[in-house]
Parts: structure tokens; C-alpha cells; sequence
């Protein structure tokens, strides 16, 4: 089995989803960034509005619209703290 992330998305008020999967992809204002196991830590300010997309073992994905907030990379996995973070759908990009 391949190496997981560990994957928080959590809006101001409540945790969105958490679990593991084997890459997060995220828009930051820096550009967009692909996340896999072993990542470099790193904080990075989201783009917004923008959307993040976890990718799950077996080749589902979520997508998750998103405003504001930070996406942070560290040894325990990669937190998305948003302002809001709502179920989207991979063509409202």
C-alpha cells in the first residue's frame, strides 16, 4: 500500500472532512501546489475563492469549494483551514 496523508479540511466553525488520502491539490496565491506524502512542511495562503481536491485511494476525489484561509503542510499531514468550505464539483473551477 502506498504511502497516505493524513488530511484535515476544516472551516471556522466546523471540521469539514478528515482522513487519508494519497494527494491534495490546492490553489494558493503562490500558484497551484500538489500535495504527496513525505511534502516539505509549508504554509501557504489560499487563493480565494478557489477549490481544493483530495484524492482518495481507488481514484475518487473530493472537491471542496473554499474561501479564505490557509493551507498548511507538516510532518502529521496537511491541514486546510478555510473561512468556508462547501462540497463542489470538479467544473465549478
Amino acid at each position: 500500500m502506498a504511502n497516505q496523508l493524513q488530511v484535515r479540511v476544516v472551516a471556522v466553525e466546523e471540521k469539514i472532512w478528515s482522513g487519508d488520502a494519497e494527494m491534495v491539490v490546492a490553489r494558493t496565491t503562490e500558484g497551484e501546489i500538489g500535495v504527496l506524502p513525505g511534502h516539505a512542511p509549508l504554509l501557504g495562503l489560499l487563493k480565494e475563492p478557489s477549490q481544493v481536491r483530495v484524492k482518495l485511494t481507488g481514484g475518487e476525489q473530493l472537491t471542496y469549494d473554499v474561501s479564505g484561509g490557509f493551507l498548511s503542510i507538516d510532518a502529521d499531514g496537511v491541514t486546510v483551514l478555510a473561512e468556508s468550505a462547501t462540497p463542489g464539483t470538479p467544473e465549478s473551477r
